[in-house]
């Protein structure tokens, strides 16, 4: 009985969860000429083909790549130094920290984005500038952050804490001890911080319209487009959004598992 409720549990939330997307999926093919939501007209490529030729379409994807890039780089190399710091802390301040690092996530976003907004527009004010790309990238990075940092940690708990005593002792500058002894030993949790910092900041909405100004991502444009009318070329950019993310979250888990599966080898061994 307990299994027959828990399996039409799961079918159900996986409905309400998945039937929307793959519905959306269906019609961004919708092949009609009165850009109807709901009625089915047969197969059709054309509103991907119309996406492509969209100046502005076209410019808020290249806005949204430069931002993800340059916000997971960032996040990375940050979270990576601010992992190590906090690993070789005490105890208690270890905890501190990690509890004034989790806030951003647990705040709700858009607590966040208007935190970050009143920041930005004080910073930009300060220095006679106005909100940007720029402004987008420094918000992406601040609230990717806790997620790298979260990524990288484990790694640096699994390590053996005498290997970087070890390369100095033979000769190694701190730095290089770092770079030839710890971050090989970390990669796999830093690869996987960057591609979750990547996929955060790609399809993040709330924090990207309060800090934009006058610069569109994807997410920004899709939400300008839905103010007219739903048509299927924001179906099939929903569509092609929902995609990419999710061919870098099956990314994310594939590392994982063949991670987990090399620690388990390792253990038996």
């Amino acid at each position: 009985m307990k299994k027959a409720v828990s399996r039409v549990y799961m079918t159900l939330i996986f409905v309400f969860l998945y039937a929307p997307i793959l519905l959306l999926v269906v019609f961004s093919f919708n092949d009609t000429d009165t850009k109807s939501r709901t009625v089915w007209s047969g197969f059709s490529l054309r509103w991907y083909e119309m996406l492509f030729q969209d100046r502005m379409l076209l410019e808020a994807l290249r806005n949204t790549l430069i931002i993800a890039v340059c916000a997971a780089v960032g996040a990375t190399i940050l979270g990576t130094v601010a992992a190590l710091g906090i690993h070789s802390m005490k105890s208690w301040r270890k905890k501190f920290v990690m509890n004034i690092t989790n806030l951003p996530m647990l705040n709700p976003e858009i607590v966040t984005g208007v935190s970050l907004m009143l920041l930005m527009v004080f910073v930009a004010n300060l220095f006679g500038v106005t909100l940007g790309i720029v402004s987008i990238i420094l918000a992406h990075i601040t609230f990717c952050l806790p997620y790298v940092i979260l990524s990288v940690l484990p790694k640096l708990g699994q390590m053996d804490p005498h290997l970087f005593e070890a390369a100095q002792d033979l000769g190694c500058t701190p730095v290089r001890s770092f770079f030839k002894v710890v971050l090989p030993e970390i990669m796999s949790g830093v690869i996987t911080g960057m591609v979750m910092a990547f996929t955060l900041s790609l399809d993040d909405f709330i924090i990207s319209y309060f800090c934009s100004g006058t610069t569109q991502t994807l997410p920004v444009f899709i939400y300008s487009m839905t103010k007219k009318r739903v048509s299927p070329e924001i179906n099939a950019l929903s569509t092609l959004l929902f995609a990419v993310i999710l061919i870098l979250l099956l990314i994310i888990n594939i590392r994982q598992g063949k991670m987990g599966k090399k620690a388990k080898k390792e253990a038996d061994v």
